[in-house]
C-alpha cells in the first residue's frame, strides 16, 4: 500500500480505481459500515485485487486528527504499464488523506436553490453507482454549477432521467411519500442515501423524467457530508422544507 502517488498508479494515468468521503465527528468516522461495503462492492464489481480491510479501517482511525474532519480514501488498481489491460496487477493502491470539514451550517437552516444542468451523464450500467475515480463529468457540472446562479443542478443522464444532483443524491416528496433516482443507468449510490433506504425501505426507487417536476413537493438532497438538506426553491418555484426537516430528523437522530 503506497504512501505517495506514483504516475504509473491506474488511477492517475485511467481512473481505474474508487474513493470515498467520509465525515469525521466527535472523533469518530460517520457510516463507516456503508463506506466500507461499497468500497467492497466497488472493488468486487471492478475486478481490483481487495485490500486488507481491517488494515484500512485502523490507516483511517489512524489518520483522525481532529474532531471534526473529512476522510477520502482512494483505492486504486495499482501500478502497471502504459496500456489499458490491468492483467497481473494483484497488489491494490492506498490512498488516505484529509482536510478540514465544510460548514455546511446555513444551508442546513435555510435550504438552498437548484436548477437543472444542461450537461447529461453518460449512460453506462456497468459503472452505475459506482464512486469511481473517472470524474471529468462532474468537474465539468461544477463548472456549470459555479456559472448557473444555482446553489445545486439537478443532473439527468442523456435518456433524459433524473438521476442526481452535481454532488449529491436527490429524494422526492411526491403526494405524500418519498422517491429517490434507481441509478441503474449512470450516478452514485451515496451511503447517506443508503443509510435513508435503510431506514426507510419503503422509499420507492423510480425511473423519472423532468415531466414529473411540477407534481414534486418537497426535495431533499443528501450525501456523507451534508446530511439531509432541503431545496428551498426548485428553479422558480417556492417548495416545503418541513418534510426534509423531518426527514433528517428521523434518520440523523
Amino acid at each position: 500500500m503506497p504512501a505517495t502517488l506514483s504516475t504509473a498508479d491506474r488511477s492517475f494515468q485511467f481512473g481505474d480505481g474508487l474513493f470515498t468521503t467520509m465525515r469525521v465527528q466527535q472523533g469518530i468516522i460517520q457510516l463507516w459500515s456503508l463506506h466500507l461495503a461499497r468500497l467492497q462492492q466497488g472493488v468486487t464489481r471492478l475486478g481490483i485485487t481487495a485490500p486488507d480491510w481491517q488494515q484500512l479501517e485502523k490507516q483511517l482511525k489512524d489518520a483522525v486528527t481532529s474532531a471534526e474532519q473529512v476522510l477520502k480514501v482512494i483505492i486504486s488498481r495499482g501500478q502497471g504499464g502504459r496500456g489499458y489491460s490491468p492483467a497481473g496487477l494483484t497488489e491494490p493502491g492506498v490512498y488516505i488523506s484529509t482536510a478540514p470539514m465544510p460548514d455546511y451550517q446555513s444551508w442546513q437552516t435555510q435550504g438552498i436553490t437548484m436548477g437543472v444542468a444542461e450537461l447529461r451523464l453518460a449512460v453506462q450500467p456497468a459503472l452505475a453507482g459506482l464512486k469511481h475515480t473517472s470524474r471529468l463529468e462532474q468537474v465539468l457540472l461544477k463548472q456549470e454549477l459555479e456559472m448557473s446562479g444555482f446553489q445545486e443542478l439537478l443532473v439527468l443522464d442523456q435518456q433524459g432521467f433524473i438521476t442526481e444532483a452535481t454532488v449529491a443524491n436527490v429524494f422526492f416528496l411526491s403526494k405524500g411519500k418519498w422517491h429517490t433516482p434507481a441509478l441503474n443507468r449512470s450516478g452514485v449510490a451515496g451511503v447517506m442515501r443508503q443509510h435513508i433506504l435503510n431506514r426507510f425501505p419503503d422509499i420507492r426507487q423510480v425511473n423519472w423524467r423532468t415531466a414529473v417536476l411540477p407534481q414534486i413537493d418537497a426535495i431533499a438532497v443528501t450525501n456523507a457530508l451534508m446530511g439531509i438538506v432541503a431545496v428551498k426553491q426548485f428553479g422558480n418555484r417556492i417548495l416545503q422544507d418541513e418534510p426534509v426537516l423531518s426527514l433528517r430528523q428521523q434518520v440523523l437522530c
